[in-house]
């Protein structure tokens, strides 16, 4: 009967194995998809809107939920071909248009040990989260039409093409760049785009002059419990199988978001003598960003120590972005994730080094060279972006103007943009 059992399993099981597809591998990416796809709506929606006024709370949730919705959509048409897809001779640079509408991806195309449409749609969660990041930076002041051009035209012309120098068979990954989950095509882009559109825009009225507090602490707690959560997901699910590179990047991602906001409670505590819940969660969402592209290749050492920068370094960059070049990120987009990113980077071409005993991964790589390549990604990255998102801005100024009025911006972006309020009491 065992004999029988076995060989019925083994005729049913053929058709999955023939594909390549794995139905432990399928079943993970799958829920890790549904994990990232919570991190923007609602973790990041809720960790936004709790941070601006109360003006503009309904603006920032109406943001991030329409990001999602479009660039879902872009992705379908064309991001993901120019990703992912083989650009010929210009695959160097850029994907192809093969894949236009997903149409190559069928029922049982296997992508790895996965379908490839869950694999489309985990790295669509990717490019929905990484333009909603960006709202950070302009938050309270764009007009909406100018944040869905902004976005959508980001999308194809800054994350497509790095995302496929990365992942997608570009020269960086021909390089050897190491970035597991998203170092540099999620947390540097959006910290440099979040920027430059910080500095195109301008300071919001009042700023720095004028206390800008969080109106809602409780909302913003929610959203990164639900960011630290799906950020399992995030980190996990890009070892695109259930094995031991996403447990090891799942253990190595809480250990970093818990040391970093443990080290940014503590340089609080020492310099204004208390320790404060929006302290907390952004020293957690510093240890995330920074630990992403090391995840999967660092043991728990290394991710400790990781954390600990994050949250060291993070900390001193907020404070010199707003009080000392007083640019008017809104909510740390740059200081948190793009300093994030890049600090893990770099850190992920140390620390990934089977030399450093317990405070080093798996990887045989000489920590010179590999640091010297990470800083190449970095540089390659911050410039392109930085240029095409100032291009980007321009544009969508000459367009339909990018900023609203002093009138609609004091009056707040929720009935200004959407005739609605976020409360109604």
């Amino acid at each position: 009967m065992k004999f029988f059992a076995l060989l019925v399993g083994l005729i049913f099981s053929l058709p999955a194995y023939a594909e390549g597809i794995e139905g432990a591998d399928t079943a993970w990416i799958m829920t890790a998809t549904a994990l990232v796809l919570m991190m923007t709506i609602p973790g990041l929606s809720l960790f936004y809107a709790g941070l601006v006024r109360t003006k503009n709370v309904l603006s920032v949730l109406m943001q991030c939920f329409t990001i999602t919705c479009l660039m879902s959509v872009l992705w379908m048409f064309i991001g993901y071909s120019l990703a992912f897809g083989d650009g010929g001779s210009m695959n160097a640079f850029i994907g192809g248009t093969s894949n236009f509408m997903l149409a190559a991806i069928g029922q049982e195309t296997p992508s790895g040990t996965i379908p490839e449409s869950v694999f489309a749609l985990f790295q669509m969660t990717f490019a929905v989260i990484t333009p909603a990041l960006i709202v950070g930076g302009f938050a309270e002041r764009m007009r909406f039409s100018a944040v869905v051009l902004f976005c959508a035209a980001w999308l194809i012309l800054v994350y497509a093409p790095i995302c496929h120098w990365v992942w997608g068979g570009g020269w960086l990954s021909d390089l050897g760049v190491m970035d597991f989950a998203g170092g540099i095509v999620v947390h540097v882009t959006a910290g440099v785009a979040a920027l430059v559109a910080a500095m195109v825009l301008g300071n919001r009225r009042g700023f720095p002059t004028q206390a800008m507090p969080p109106h809602n602490m409780t909302l913003t707690i929610t959203g990164a419990g639900l960011l630290w959560v799906g950020w399992f997901g995030f980190n996990g699910g890009s070892a695109l199988g259930a094995n031991g590179d996403a447990g090891m990047a799942m253990l190595a991602t809480h250990i970093s978001a818990a040391m970093g906001a443990l080290t940014w409670m503590l340089l609080e505590k020492m310099k204004y003598g208390k320790a404060s819940a929006l302290g907390a969660v952004t020293g957690m969402v510093a240890g995330l960003g920074t630990i992403t592209p090391a995840s999967g290749f660092v043991g728990p050492g290394g991710a400790l120590i990781i954390g600990l920068s994050a949250g060291f370094v993070c900390f001193y960059a907020t404070g010199y972005i707003k009080r000392t070049l007083k640019i008017d990120d809104s909510l740390d987009v740059f200081p948190v994730h793009g300093v994030g990113g890049i600090l893990g980077t770099l850190l992920t071409g140390v620390f990934a080094s089977n030399a450093l005993g317990v405070f080093g991964g798996q990887e045989e790589i000489s920590i010179g060279a590999q640091v010297q390549v990470q800083l190449i990604g970095i540089v390659a990255a911050i410039v392109y972006t930085a240029v095409v998102t100032y291009g980007i801005l321009k544009l969508t100024d000459a367009l339909v103007g990018n900023r609203v009025s002093e009138e609609d911006e004091q009056e707040g972006l929720d009935l200004v943009a959407h005739n609605e309020r976020g409360y109604d009491l």
